[in-house]
């Protein structure tokens, strides 16, 4: 009897350390990433791929503006329409950084989008808000109404730019962006690497460039995004890329330092490219390794067994 205990708890500790082994091999496969809040989802199905702390309640800055973004092309934008930048959003974006719409001049609203999106330029939403006919008061209604009917449940704004008060959480940023992105317009816009654009007056003539700096890069296929700082939310980023057939959307949230986020986007698209190792779901099955074959002395393949 007691040959038999002891056997089944010898057999007990082989299998342990077995699970140990396998669990920390899989742990192993998974990247290091450092912002506090991150999550990659499949574009086309919306599972999730790779998640820390995914529905930890955050800050999340200027990728607020996906949702001005959404609201003003739902409401029916007039892309060639001009808007004139107005002290309403000169108030709307103290506390932010520089700005370079100024005040009187007026500039055609695919291109406040671009201004918006690309560099995050604080007046612009409250002037594309103006432009469908919506106060700030009545955008920041709208940006709450839109996130309720994508069922993003822990998403709330209080301002239009993104400088005070909107939380979110990685997950749910995700699906925005993934929402963002059906939208062929945005798309393009967010996936613009630079853009010059003129005021009415052709006064003010203004360069921007993206500052989705691993779409700047090219060192993988990225579709295009949005990223995001205030003090109280840290560096933010969410983006789409493609590998191979499949796309997916990543959100990172509250990484410490400007490049950290950037930095963990790349350690995760690395990851990706390589299948996604450890995950549930891999983005490439491992090639199949053709069977070895056995060969006679006299050039004939062996029977296999």
């Amino acid at each position: 009897m007691r040959t038999l205990v002891a056997g089944a708890r010898a057999l007990w500790v082989v299998l342990g350390v077995l699970f140990c082994a396998s669990h920390d091999t899989w742990a192993s496969d998974l990247p290091e990433i450092r912002s506090r809040s991150a999550i990659v989802i499949d574009a086309q199905t919306g599972a999730e791929i790779f998640g820390k702390d995914a529905d930890q309640v955050r800050p999340i800055a200027s990728t607020t503006k996906i949702f001005v973004a959404m609201v003003v092309r739902r409401k029916g934008i007039d892309l060639d329409g001009w808007t004139e930048i107005t002290r309403t959003d000169v108030k709307a974006a103290l506390g932010g950084a520089r700005t370079r719409l100024d005040v009187g001049q007026s500039f055609r609203n695919r291109d406040l989008l671009r201004a918006m999106l690309m560099a995050s330029d604080n007046r612009a939403p409250t002037a594309l808000g103006r432009a469908v006919g919506l106060s700030p008061e009545q955008l920041v209604a709208e940006m709450n109404k839109l996130a309720r009917s994508l069922h993003l449940k822990r998403t709330k704004f209080t301002c239009p730019s993104g400088l005070r008060g909107n939380v979110s959480t990685a997950r749910e940023m995700a699906i925005a962006l993934r929402a963002a992105l059906e939208d062929d317009v945005l798309r393009e816009i967010m996936g613009e690497h630079t853009a010059t654009i003129v005021s009415k007056s052709r006064y003010a003539k203004i360069g921007y460039g993206n500052t989705n700096q691993p779409l700047v890069e090219k060192r993988f296929d990225v579709i295009g995004g949005k990223t995001g700082y205030t003090q109280k939310a840290g560096y933010c980023f969410v983006t789409g890329a493609r590998f191979d057939e499949r796309e997916v959307v990543m959100a990172f949230l509250g990484a410490d330092g400007k490049l950290t986020r950037f930095a963990d986007f790349n350690r995760l698209a690395s990851w990706l490219a390589q299948g996604a190792p450890g995950s549930k779901i891999v983005t490439k099955r491992p090639r199949r390794k053709p069977p070895k074959l056995e060969v006679e002395a006299r050039g004939r393949v062996a029977d296999s067994q």
